[in-house]
């Protein structure tokens, strides 16, 4: 099994761009699994607050839970981008 950061740069190499959704949902998982719970404030920006509720929606996962689900959302998606 590759590990968190192998599947981070296979995710990055997707042939097929993830839609917003699926973007969000990868973006959230990264930021708890990298960072931990959100520690900035809500941004005005609509993109950028997307991104922050995409985030702050994992505050309390572990670090090693939120990689767990990312790799859970890889393979959800792997077959149709590899």
């Amino acid at each position: 099994m590759p590990t968190f950061e192998e599947i981070v740069e296979k995710v990055k190499n997707f042939k097929n761009l993830p839609t917003k959704e699926e973007f969000l949902e990868f973006y959230g998982y990264y930021k708890q699994a990298t960072v931990g719970d959100c520690d900035i404030e809500e941004p005005e920006d609509e993109e950028k607050k997307a991104r922050y509720n995409a985030w702050k929606s994992k505050a309390g996962l572990t670090i090693d839970d939120a990689k767990a689900y990312y790799i859970e959302i890889y393979k959800k998606y792997a077959d149709q981008n590899e």
